[in-house]
């Protein structure tokens, strides 16, 4: 019982598809009542049967209601009874709406029209079976399937593939939306990186550098007590302060969890802003003032390297002789610049302080580390095409080395998406550019409007009708003409001629102009078959044909009549 009512109820939800809140469903069942009501109005002016108004209202309105949710099936029904009735054609243009815009499968529409047009003109030619030229009522059958049950389809079909179209074309719309916001915050994250990694190189750099000065003057035999004193809190400044540059860093690196720029992008920093081949000379010569021994060399023959690989280069000098300060105060350090024939060698190394490592000259401050430099390093080799290699030496110092290419990774300069020098407002001009190229997926294919396609469909279905139209009237006119006779030729046959003579000079006949004037006029003579025709003669009186009438028995033409008969 439990299964019955779930596949009843199965059945319900597939017919009466909802939703059915109020206003839906009081639209539904008021279009369904005046379809019905046409329906019975139609079919009593017809005149089919006395009662046949009575099923034709409740019948259309229950297709109707199911036209949703089985809109083949009651295409098909609406079809092969607008083949006998009159009452469900305004329904075949509704369920041709219904079917055009609800039938997503090509093959299944098609089958479904092709099967109503066939029961449409069977029913047809079966209600006027022997009144009616077989080619005539084909041909005016399929002629109101196109005009009535495929144009509303064509229409239907292109307003659902419309919908559908927008429908697509504003979830594409939400998605990119989703994306460009997506690159944008990743772009400012990368800003957010690219700042920390500036601080940390640059300002890093200038504080080591005020701490070694301050470490040297705080143990100048020179100075008095109280510039001691003074020194000593200026280191101390100097440490504090890069402690909490340490903390900014840490802050800033820890927001800034985007994947970095994919590779032959741009470095963070741009060219030129800073730095560069040419600026290497100054670090060296600012630590030197500083009173560190720091050597200087550059082997082979200088080439002109892109921008980021200048700029990757300086950075890794810098954070270098950073290290160096921090970490070894008082030991030599040797800097080197190689030019090799496909990539720029950069080399910084020390030995191992003098002093504990840890340990300032006049005081015993922790070293503050942040742990982002190497890694800082490694990242902007790599976006270059580089590498870079760091670890302790055999006499226990240590040693940084880098291989960068001098045109970088596939050529890119520092002009690429995250290079641009400003805030994170400067990378948003190319988040449209870079949608395809980080994460947007490949392009989707181009749709082709809907319009033209049912554009196309219905003016083959105008030109089938107007096709249809020129041939029925023509095939109206010649059957026409064979049901009628001519004035001549009804004087010229004259009683007493055999059958078939009489019937081989007389038009074959059309039933379809005469069957209601068989019935009219004199009466026949007894045991005679006769044959009407209409007469050439045309009259001017209003609802009357003149009608020419030939009756034969035992093979003889007995009588023939010309009179007056309502039309």
């Amino acid at each position: 019982m439990n299964a019955l009512a779930r596949a009843w109820s199965k059945a319900v939800r597939v017919a009466l598809p909802g939703p059915w809140r109020p206003w839906p469903a009081v639209r539904e069942l008021g279009c369904a009542l005046l379809f019905g009501v046409l329906a019975a109005v139609l079919e009593g002016v017809d005149g089919f049967g006395s009662g046949s108004w009575l099923l034709a209202g409740p019948v259309v309105a229950v297709l109707f209601l199911l036209r949703r949710g089985l809109p083949a099936t009651v295409l098909v029904l609406s079809a092969m009874l607008a083949g006998w009735a009159a009452g469900p054609l305004p329904l075949l243009v509704c369920a041709g709406w219904s079917a055009g815009a609800r039938i997503r499968r090509v093959p299944v529409l098609a089958g479904s029209f092709a099967g109503a047009l066939l029961l449409m003109t069977a029913t047809g030619l079966l209600k006027e079976a022997g009144a009616a030229p077989l080619k005539l009522m084909a041909g005016l059958s399929l002629a109101g399937f196109l005009l009535l049950a495929v144009l509303p389809a064509l229409w239907g079909r292109y307003r659902a593939q419309r919908r559908a179209l927008l429908d697509a074309l504003r979830e594409r719309n939400d998605q990119l939306l989703r994306e460009h916001t997506m690159i944008a915050h990743q772009a400012r994250l990368r800003e957010r990186h690219r700042i920390a990694q500036d601080m940390h190189d640059s300002l890093g750099h200038q504080l080591a550098l005020i701490s070694v000065h301050s470490g040297a003057l705080e143990v100048d035999r020179t100075l008095g007590d109280r510039q001691r004193e003074a020194v000593g809190v200026l280191r101390l400044a100097a440490v504090s302060a890069m402690r909490e540059l340490r903390e900014v860093v840490g802050v800033l690196h820890d927001e800034s969890t985007a994947p970095p720029p994919a590779p032959g992008a741009a470095p963070a920093a741009a060219a030129g802003r800073t730095g560069g081949l040419e600026g290497i000379g100054k670090l060296v010569g600012s630590s030197r003032a500083a009173g560190a021994a720091v050597s200087f060399a550059e082997d082979g023959e200088p080439r002109p390297a892109a921008a980021g690989v200048g700029q990757a280069a300086y950075r890794i000098v810098q954070e270098a002789l950073t290290n160096a300060h921090k970490h070894a105060p008082g030991a030599p350090i040797t800097v080197a610049l190689r030019y090799e024939p496909d990539a720029l060698v950069v080399e910084v190394a020390n030995p191992r302080a003098p002093e504990p490592v840890g340990v300032r000259a006049g005081g015993g401050t922790a070293v503050i580390s942040g742990g982002q430099g190497l890694t800082g390093l490694r990242e902007r080799a790599r976006l270059v095409g580089g590498m870079v290699h760091a670890g302790p030496t055999p006499e226990a110092g240590f040693r940084l080395a880098a291989v960068l290419p001098y045109e970088g990774a596939g050529g890119a300069g520092a002009d690429g998406p995250a290079g641009a020098a400003g805030g994170a407002d400067d990378v948003e001009p190319w988040i449209p550019d870079a949608l395809s190229a980080a994460g947007a997926g490949p392009a989707p294919r181009r749709r082709r409007s809907p319009a033209l396609g049912c554009a196309v469909g219905g003016a083959v279905v105008l030109l089938a009708l107007v096709g249809l139209l020129v041939w029925g009237v023509l095939s109206f006119v010649r059957a026409a003409g064979e049901a009628t006779v001519s004035k001549s030729l009804y004087e010229d046959i004259q009683v007493g001629t055999a059958q078939t003579e009489v019937e081989r000079r007389l038009p074959t006949g059309n039933r379809f102009f005469t069957k209601d004037y068989e019935g009219s006029g004199p009466a026949r003579p007894e045991g005679s078959t006769c044959r009407v025709f209409l007469s050439g003669e045309v009259t001017d009186r209003l609802g009357e044909d003149n009608v020419a009438r030939f009756c034969f028995k035992d093979g003889v033409l007995v009588e023939k009549q010309h009179f007056l008969a309502k039309s």
